[in-house]
């Protein structure tokens, strides 16, 4: 299904309503669309709407597969202060159509889906239970410089620089809920630093997953498949800490 501002959503319905919502955000990496995000990961155990959505410029929304003038500032920054904009529109229209409680939300992000995540957490737009992210970019720099082998060296520019400031969660480290960061093992190592890094900082959670690469899903991850063992894992370690945090809330 798609909202009215043509952001793609798949919901996962909880065993009993109303019931509060876990909102996610995909990968770039495998599983890269909300359809494959919702199979890679998803947190059948936690009694409550699992609302994937999907980013912009990425599956049903085009590729982030594509060239552009600027990683950053035509890409990177731009998905993720639209994809933390348009959330509040479609949520309270998803609030209208589904029983979903009027209680704290969890957050889910994938990888670079981890900057919205954080971003949407900043804004205190809304109460949240409880933040979740999985093999997750905390600096929009460290993204565009894991991407550099396939869109060649970037270019920094003071403009560029000013965006990448925004959304480096490192330096904004004040998080109004609980977190959790669960990080491959063989995820890349400077990932796997600034998440520990941010952990620290905010007092959350580090879970490190055996054998654990950086994607979710066998490529290229734009369709729903079976999920992985390695997915398994992560999934079983979300819907813990989800059905922790969730079942308190007040299911009004």
């Amino acid at each position: 299904m798609t909202t009215p501002q043509e952001v793609p959503v798949t919901v996962l319905p909880p065993k009993t309503t109303p019931a509060p919502a876990v909102v996610t955000w995909h990968m770039l990496d495998a599983p890269r669309s909300n359809e494959a995000f919702a199979a890679a990961l998803p947190m059948n155990g936690v009694d409550a709407w699992r609302i994937h959505l999907g980013l912009p410029g990425c599956g049903a929304r085009g590729t982030a597969e594509r060239g552009w003038d600027d990683a950053m500032l035509d890409f990177l920054g731009p998905m993720v202060h639209q994809a933390a904009d348009e959330f509040a529109t479609v949520f309270a229209r998803l609030k209208e159509e589904l029983p979903i409680a009027d209680a704290p939300i969890g957050l889910l992000g994938g990888s670079a889906g981890g900057l919205v995540a954080l971003e949407v957490l900043a804004r205190q737009d809304f109460p949240v239970a409880a933040t979740a992210l999985v093999n997750p970019a905390v600096r929009a720099s460290t993204v565009i410089e894991l991407s550099e082998p396939d869109i060649g060296p970037y270019r920094w520019t003071d403009e560029a620089l000013r965006a990448a400031d925004e959304l480096d969660f490192l330096k904004r480290a004040e998080l109004a809920s609980p977190l959790l960061v669960v990080s491959g093992a063989e995820d890349y190592p400077k990932l796997r630093e600034e998440a520990a890094a941010l952990v620290e900082a905010v007092g959350g959670r580090f879970e490190t997953v055996a054998g654990l690469a950086h994607p979710l899903a066998d490529q290229p991850g734009i369709e729903p498949a079976p999920q992985l063992p390695v997915a398994k894992a992560v999934d079983d370690i979300l819907t813990a800490w989800f059905t922790a945090r969730l079942s308190t809330v007040e299911r009004e």
